[in-house]
């Protein structure tokens, strides 16, 4: 089932949380996933599941990528949870008249055929929920909202009002969540503070468990579940081996056959469809940690650095020399060096932090970036190369999406690595650079470009 709202802000992340944590305490084998780009969120999911949450794109995903994905996660649980994106109807920006998904949260329900639970803030209303219910309900009649919890409710009197004025739309109310500060994770610039930031992360999702246990019927959840139907679970046409290893992964190939990967509190954003994708497809990945002065490993061949919160830990990044040395020494070897957004700004010579210190970064790309003056960069991507790269030959055409605060202040000379375009097609602009075996951009990549998407 999917967990969505009217509104980003509801509550459906600690909805989600809580009900994963409650269920794998009761001993359910239960999977989660998350809707559109997002890292923050599936890392708090895996926390409170003890298992892997995948990310489902029906933008930026190739639809036997996304059916794929949609049957490991019923294959490996027997009640699957899935927290949207935004507004329930909220998604990308197209051409007029382009019948492919937005990307909404609606779109992967209509795909999939998951019933809704909605998630809604009842903070300063009563009896007017019934209208946006109602409204919500009958504004696609190729998705079933069949559930409803509402959150940050205020009294017992406030709860039976929301439930009077619910059981005029014939919408299942399947419970009332208090306003309780023991529900509130902390935020920051990109969304909630990572979880491996979280220092009683464990605390908080079983006193959230416990709340939900007390405020929603589990049984009555659990009894509105349904498996997924339709084309998410077919192969695509175009798939004449559909078992091979990789084909129908989300992602580009893998970067080399021993790739390292820089993972720890400034380089968290990886998906770990991708991982699973690149290890099937026989390379083997190992981590470092460049906030611990590590260098990668001197026998890989491919490096990735990928987004995070580099600008939190310039100072420090600054002075761990083995890290900065270790990367120079990938690239004199020839090994492929590839950063996206917090990892592109690393492999630049300079970082501005937000407080106008300037920082020394590994200098390996013509780059200077600045969080002094931020300025909002968001957005889903058509990518397509303009040189040869372990991505792919020139031409090679990726989806992604664009997240961060940074400016550019001085971006080259150099070959750029990337054309890319809005979802609409629009707003044609080079990004990135490739020089020699180094190579990165802002653009988070998600997939190979499905057909649709010429750039």
């Amino acid at each position: 089932m999917i967990f969505a709202a009217p509104a980003s802000g509801s509550g459906k992340t600690i909805v989600t949380l809580a009900l994963l944590r409650a269920f794998a305490r009761a001993g359910m084998r239960v999977a989660s996933a998350k809707i559109g780009p997002d890292y923050i969120d599936p890392a708090y999911h895996r926390a409170a599941s003890s298992a892997p949450c995948l990310n489902l794109d029906s933008w930026a995903m190739r639809p036997g990528a996304f059916s794929a994905l949609v049957r490991q996660l019923s294959d490996n649980a027997a009640l699957i949870l899935c927290e949207g994106v935004m507004g329930l109807f909220d998604g990308a920006r197209q051409k007029p008249g382009d019948q492919t998904s937005n990307g909404s949260t609606a779109d992967v329900a209509a795909r999939t055929g998951w019933p809704v639970v909605l998630v809604v803030d009842a903070r300063g209303q009563a009896q007017s929920a019934a209208a946006l219910i109602e409204g919500f309900v009958r504004h696609r009649r190729d998705i079933n909202v069949t559930g409803i919890i509402f959150n940050r409710v205020s009294s017992e009197r406030h709860a039976h009002m929301l439930r009077d004025a619910a059981a005029r739309t014939g919408v299942t109310v399947l419970g009332c969540l208090p306003r309780d500060p023991a529900l509130i994770l902390p935020e920051r610039h990109l969304g909630l503070v990572q979880a491996g930031e979280h220092d009683s992360l464990e605390a908080f999702l079983n006193g959230a468990a416990r709340i939900a246990t007390d405020a929603i019927d589990l049984d009555a959840l659990r009894a509105l579940a349904r498996p997924a139907h339709g084309p998410s679970t077919a192969i695509s046409p175009n798939s004449p081996e559909p078992n091979a290893p990789g084909l129908n992964s989300p992602g580009p190939a893998p970067l080399g056959q021993t790739i390292a990967i820089a993972r720890d509190d400034a380089f968290a954003f990886t998906y770990s469809a991708l991982l699973d994708q690149w290890r099937a497809m026989g390379a083997a990945v190992r981590f470092f940690s460049p906030l611990n002065d590590d260098a990668p490993d001197a026998d890989a061949d491919a490096i990735y650095l990928p987004g995070g919160y580099p600008e939190l830990h310039a100072g420090r990044l600054a002075g761990n020399e083995g890290f900065l040395a270790g990367l120079r020494r990938a690239a004199t070897r020839g090994a492929a060096v590839y950063g996206e957004c917090g990892g592109y700004m690393v492999l630049g010579e300079t970082m501005m932090s937000a407080d106008g210190e300037t920082h020394r970064m590994s200098g390996l790309l013509p780059l200077r970036t600045s969080f002094a003056k931020p300025g909002l960069h968001l957005g889903y991507r058509h990518a397509q190369t303009l040189v040869a790269t372990p991505l792919g030959a020139v031409g090679a055409r990726f989806t992604g999406h664009e997240f961060h605060y940074a400016t550019i202040v001085e971006e080259g000379p150099g070959p750029a690595l990337f054309r890319v375009a809005d979802a609409s097609g629009g707003a044609r602009a080079n990004a990135g650079l490739a020089i020699g075996t180094v190579a990165g951009s802002f653009v988070h990549l998600i997939d190979r470009a499905p057909d649709r998407s010429a750039t």
